[in-house]
């Protein structure tokens, strides 16, 4: 299996070589075709090696490609060395087999767009440049994945470039993360000074020796890689370019909140848990910015309009759990939050884009309503990814996975009372905004009529994601209800266990109360919005202020604007004549006014070009005969 490795990024490379260099010249069908297919064969082959991988575990725990060496300067070396182990291939079959469903859902979405080769030659790009990510084995080849991803938003999100406000979003997408990619990097600068390697092995073997746990170096290192991941996986306070992101087609939503970027910083973090394991402090961290970041970003999608914004806040909430997770050491169950995540947010981004298209192209939740009854498979899938988005109890993927971490942040060794109770609302709120854009959406009467029926190849994917956003959590169990564990077990091939508490009470107890809290806020949700156009927030000023805040979330944007945009415009505008411009100035000047001296030359007049050329022949051989 070691040598199908390479084959798993090379193809959607492929894909996107062929519609780079040839795409524009294809008809649609060979730009399907290959856009999706290479994908499609991708998870295929991630599937067989899955297949291998858990029927024989490798000797050393993972299957290794080398392909060749990449650069040696000095100490360093870097290989382009692929490895899959446990953690691994979980991550590489959510990028391949949830990345081709999007990519057959786009082949017909994209069908009409003019700039479709485009399209999926930056889709093929970005999904190669995610599974370089996490299929590499140093952080230099991490990185380059790493900034292939964030180089892909860019496209993607300004795809419709023609409408400036989507070029302003992937420029704010491209420019954000941009700090937290700077951190990463300071941050592998630090880790190559100190133990002179960037092998992920190597580090986690070498790193419980070199550093004393709680040191300023450790502490240091792990918070840069920290606001890496942060500012990928759109976590407070660099959160403010995701809601933006909707700008792209819905595709592209899908595979960056589902499968792709923003699940980036969990993937770093998680796979770097030696050097995060020697920092409480920053361990710490992780769990607040998680618990913070899930509880701004719930409040802010109860307060949006347009059905991508509110699912957009909800991903940022979502994967605040998984840090959450992470930082309290639940390890496994980050992950498997991750898991279950992907197939219900998948669904929902591209069910969303199915009544866009069918409205109009309408965004406003508030002028749909009664889809239900004329687009009935949309609406059973949709009903399935928001109940796994709100973990009802038993019967969806998202209960399990997110039951996990309300347990965890109350009785892992790093979990507190305070996280617990965070979770907790947050799992109120998430029930609450899926059950009013559920309601709002598909009940009441109609105010936009269906303009037309989704194509059935953009369907087949939705009930696929609808049957694992319902299924894929029944390979976890909580102990206390079955003893069933065989996702933890396979990702602790890689990761810790989870170190608990001693002396602590019934999980019954804390998951009848999730339970009731989850249903609570479907409760109110139906009470709020079930037939309704939904709550007044204008009937008092301070209601009106609550919403305009969350529905800007929280102003983060402006206080930025105010912080450091204005000031920055500021400082530019005195500083524009400074010496440098002046010196450049000074240059262009001078050609300027060179040319016009030249240019006196170049009048037209044919008798002076001759009296020039004979005064030049005349000059020529007087100096010829003078020396």
């Amino acid at each position: 299996m070691n040598s199908l490795l390479a084959y798993i990024p090379a193809l959607p490379l492929l894909g996107f070589i062929i519609l780079s260099l040839f795409g524009r010249r294809s008809p649609k069908p060979v730009i399907a075709w290959v856009g999706a297919g290479t994908v499609c064969l991708a998870a295929l082959i991630t599937i067989a090696v899955g297949v291998a991988f858990m029927q024989s575990t490798p000797a050393n725990g993972a299957y290794s490609q080398l392909l060749w060496s990449w650069f040696r300067v000095g100490a360093l070396s870097v290989d382009i060395n692929l490895r899959v182990d446990a953690l691994t291939l979980v991550f590489i079959f959510i990028i391949t087999f949830v990345g081709a469903l999007i990519h057959i859902y786009s082949a017909f979405f994209m069908w009409h767009d003019r700039d479709m080769a485009r399209f999926f030659a930056s889709m093929n790009l970005f999904v190669c440049s995610m599974l370089l990510l996490v299929m590499a084995d140093n952080l230099v080849l991490l990185y380059l994945g790493w900034e292939g991803v964030g180089l892909c938003s860019y496209l993607l999100i300004g795809f419709w470039y023609e409408v400036p406000s989507n070029s302003r979003a992937a420029n704010k997408a491209f420019l954000i993360t941009r700090i937290g990619d700077t951190a990463l990097l300071i941050g592998l600068f630090l880790l190559f000074k100190e133990l002179g390697t960037l092998n992920m092995n190597a580090i986690q073997q070498q790193a419980p020796q070199h550093f004393t746990t709680g040191s300023a170096d450790i502490v240091l290192i792990t918070v840069l890689l920290l606001v890496g991941g942060m500012g990928k996986s759109a976590q407070m306070p660099l959160q403010t370019w995701l809601p933006d992101a909707m700008a792209g087609p819905s595709p592209v939503s899908a595979l960056i909140h589902a499968a792709t970027m923003v699940t980036a910083g969990v993937y770093l973090i998680a796979r770097m848990h030696g050097l995060f394991l020697l920092s409480p402090v920053t361990m710490a961290i992780v769990a607040i910015v998680g618990a913070v970041t899930l509880l701004v970003a719930g409040c802010s999608a109860l307060a949006q309009t347009d059905i991508k914004r509110i699912l957009a806040y909800s991903t940022i909430s979502q994967i605040g759990y998984m840090f959450l997770a992470l930082g309290v050491g639940a390890w496994s169950a980050a992950i498997f939050h991750f898991f279950t995540h992907a197939f219900f947010k998948a669904l929902l981004f591209l069910a969303a884009g199915v009544v866009i298209e069918a409205l109009h192209h309408e965004h406003n939740i508030f002028r749909m309503g009664g889809l239900r009854k004329r687009m009935p498979e949309v609406f059973i899938t949709f009903l399935a990814g928001a109940a796994a988005l709100s973990a009802l109890p038993l019967v969806t993927a998202g209960f399990f996975s997110k039951d996990a971490i309300l347990w965890y942040s109350w009785s892992s060794a790093g979990g507190t009372s305070v996280l617990w109770f965070m979770a907790l609302v947050g799992a109120f709120i998430t029930a609450l905004y899926s059950t009013r854009l559920m309601l709002v959406v598909f009940w009441g009467e109609m105010r936009t009529p269906v303009h037309q029926q989704p194509d059935r190849g953009m369907v087949i994917p939705l009930i696929i994601l609808a049957f694992f956003s319902i299924t894929a959590g029944f390979i976890e169990w909580p102990h206390n209800m079955l003893h069933l564990s065989l996702f933890s077990d396979h990702v602790q091939q890689v990761l810790p266990a989870t170190v608990m508490k001693r002396d602590l009470p019934s999980e019954w107890l804390f998951q009848a109360i999730a339970t009731v809290i989850t249903l609570t806020g479907v409760y109110i949700g139906y009470m709020l919005y079930y037939g309704k156009s939904g709550v007044r927030w204008q009937q008092s000023p301070p209601l009106a202020a609550t919403r305009d805040f969350f529905f800007s979330g929280w102003k983060f944007d402006q206080l930025y604007n105010f912080l450091f945009v204005k000031p920055f415009l500021f400082l530019t505008r005195v500083n524009k004549s400074d010496v440098i411009d002046k010196l450049y100035n000074g240059i262009a000047q001078a050609g300027l006014r060179l040319n016009g001296w030249f240019s006196v030359s170049q009048n037209g007049s044919l008798r002076l070009y001759i009296v020039g050329v004979l005064a030049g022949i005349l000059f020529i051989i007087t100096l010829q005969l003078l020396l």
